[in-house]
C-alpha cells in the first residue's frame, strides 16, 4: 500500500533525483540538434551573413561544444539566427530552448521540423500521429482503438526591429470521441457536461493553439516579449507533456495532467515576458475554465485568472522552473470551485554519440481548492535513445486523489502508476519517420479503493507516423 506523500520528502527526493542526473559526463554534454554531429576534433564553423534564416547550424558545433557557455547574439546581428542555430521568436536564444507556449526546456533539445523559407517568414511544419489500441486491465478497464498526436506550423520574420511570431497546433482527438480513451486514474473534465470523467483521458481540442507574439531586444542581454492565444498556454508548469523529449514518444497521458499541464490549451491568455541571459520571469492573465466537451469551437471569455512563472537555463543541459497560478473556477461541473496551483520542475538533456540523447524530467504540483483540501502529485521520467531507430521511456507518477470512489469527492488516497516501453523507428525520407512501438503499466492503489481495481496490468500497442 502507498502511504501519503510527505511535503518534505518529496521535495528533498525531488533534488536528489535531480542531481542525480546530472552524472552523465561532460563530454556528452552537446547542444542542439538532434542528428548526428561531426566527432570533436572537427573545428565549428563561424555564422555567416549569408546564411539564410532556415539553416540548421547544429551539424557544424563541435561535439564537445557547450552552448551554455556563449554568449547570446541579438536580433540585430543576425536576424533568425544564434549561436547553435535558430533563434527564438521569444528572444536572442536559440529555438531548441522553446517548449510549449512560452515554457523552457534544455537548448540540447532536439527540434524536429521541415524548415522553409516562405517570402520574409521562415517557417516550420512538424507532423506526429499515434494510431494506438489502448487494453486497461481489471474491472474499471476497458479497451479502444484511436488517433492522437499533433500538427503543428510556426513561422516568424523580424519586424520593427524584433520579431513576430505565428503558432497554430491541431489535434486529431476529437475524432476518438467525447469520452477520451480508457487510462486508469485519470481524472478531470466530462464528456457530456454533466458526469465526470473518471478512469479516461479526455481528448484535447482540436485547436490545441492559436498563438501570435512579438519580442523587441532591450538591451545586450535582455528582451521583452507579448504573448496571446486564443487558444494558448499561460505561464504555468513544465512544457506539456506531448513537448517534453522525455515522454513524447508516448501517447499515454500523464494522471498528473491535472496538476502540472492541463492549462495547455486555455482559450484566451495573454503573457508578458522578460529575457535576460539564461533567466525568464512572465506573467500571465488567462481564461480559468478549462475547454468545454465541445472539442471543435473556439470558446471566449473573460481573463480571470493569473499565473507566474520563473525559468532558468543554468546550462544548455538543464532547464529548470518554478510558477504558480490562481485559477478561477477551471471545473464546468464545480462552478463555485477555484484552484490555486504551485509546481516545479527540472529536465535535463543531454547528446549521445550516433546522434542518440538522453532526457529526463522531474515535476511536482499542488493544487488547492476551494473549498477543497490540498492535494500533491509528481513524477519523474525518461527517455533513452541509443541511436536514431530506438526509444526507450519510463514515466513514474504519485497523485493524491479524491475522485476515485464512488462519490465526485470521496476520501484522499495516494496512488501510483509505473510505465514502460519502447518504440522502433524506420526512416522513410529524410524528414518522415514511420515507428512501432508498445508500453506496459502497473498500478499501486491502496484498500479500499483497490478492491474495484483489482490488480490491473494495462498496455498500449501503437503505430506512429513522425513528419519533421
Amino acid at each position: 500500500m502507498m502511504t501519503p506523500i510527505p511535503r518534505p520528502a518529496l521535495a528533498g527526493a525531488t533534488l536528489a533525483a535531480s542531481l542525480a542526473l546530472a552524472l552523465p559526463s561532460a563530454a556528452q554534454e552537446m547542444g542542439h540538434d538532434h542528428m548526428a554531429m561531426p566527432p570533436a576534433s572537427a573545428p565549428a564553423q563561424p555564422a555567416r551573413p549569408d546564411m539564410p534564416m532556415g539553416h540548421d547550424m547544429s551539424a557544424e558545433v563541435p561535439m564537445d561544444h557547450d552552448m551554455g557557455d556563449m554568449p547570446a547574439m541579438s536580433h540585430e546581428a543576425m536576424p533568425g539566427m544564434s549561436h547553435g542555430g535558430m533563434t527564438s521568436a521569444l528572444g536572442a536564444f536559440p529555438m531548441t530552448r522553446d517548449g510549449s507556449g512560452t515554457s523552457w526546456q534544455p537548448d540540447a533539445s532536439p527540434h524536429e521540423g521541415v524548415h522553409a523559407m516562405v517570402g520574409g517568414w521562415m517557417t516550420m511544419n512538424h507532423a506526429l500521429l499515434n494510431l494506438v489500441y489502448d487494453d486497461q486491465g481489471g474491472p474499471r478497464g476497458g479497451d479502444k482503438a484511436f488517433l492522437a498526436g499533433m500538427l503543428m506550423t510556426m513561422a516568424q520574420r523580424p519586424l520593427g526591429g524584433g520579431t513576430v511570431g505565428l503558432k497554430a497546433m491541431l489535434s486529431p482527438d476529437p475524432l476518438m470521441g467525447k469520452s477520451g480513451y480508457p487510462l486508469l486514474l485519470a481524472t478531470g473534465e466530462t464528456a457530456d457536461g454533466k458526469t465526470p470523467l473518471v478512469d479516461r483521458q479526455h481528448p484535447h481540442d482540436l485547436f490545441m493553439e492559436l498563438s501570435a507574439s512579438y519580442s523587441h531586444p532591450l538591451g545586450r542581454d535582455t528582451t521583452g516579449f507579448l504573448y496571446a492565444g486564443l487558444p494558448g498556454e499561460p505561464a504555468f508548469g513544465p512544457p506539456a507533456f506531448m513537448h517534453r523529449a522525455s515522454i513524447l514518444d508516448s501517447p499515454e497521458a500523464p494522471i498528473t495532467h491535472h496538476w502540472l499541464d492541463s492549462t495547455h490549451i486555455t482559450f484566451g491568455v495573454v503573457t508578458a515576458g522578460l529575457v535576460h541571459k539564461d533567466w525568464k520571469i512572465e506573467a500571465s492573465a488567462f481564461r480559468g475554465r478549462e475547454p468545454d466537451e465541445k472539442r471543435y469551437d473556439i470558446e471566449t471569455g473573460a481573463l480571470d485568472s493569473q499565473a507566474v512563472r520563473v525559468s532558468w537555463n543554468p546550462t544548455a543541459n538543464w532547464a529548470l522552473q518554478t510558477s504558480w497560478a490562481w485559477i478561477k473556477s477551471p471545473e464546468g461541473l464545480e462552478p463555485d470551485h477555484d484552484e490555486q496551483r504551485w509546481s516545479a520542475s527540472a529536465i535535463h538533456t543531454v547528446r549521445l554519440a550516433n546522434g542518440g540523447l538522453w532526457a529526463s524530467t522531474l515535476a511536482v504540483g499542488r493544487k488547492d481548492r476551494t473549498p477543497g483540501d490540498a492535494l500533491w502529485a509528481g513524477l519523474a521520467e525518461t527517455a533513452y535513445m541509443p541511436n536514431d531507430r530506438w526509444t526507450l521511456f519510463a514515466r513514474a507518477e504519485r497523485v493524491e486523489q479524491d475522485e476515485l470512489g464512488a462519490g465526485h469527492h470521496g476520501p484522499t488516497v495516494t496512488v501510483g502508476r509505473l510505465s514502460v516501453g519502447a518504440i522502433r523507428d524506420w526512416k522513410v525520407s529524410d524528414h518522415v519517420k514511420i515507428g512501432l512501438g508498445g508500453l506496459v503499466s502497473r498500478y499501486d492503489i491502496p484498500n479500499p479503493l483497490s478492491a474495484s481495481y483489482g490488480d490491473p496490468t494495462s498496455g498500449m500497442a501503437f503505430l506512429r507516423l513522425k513528419i519533421g
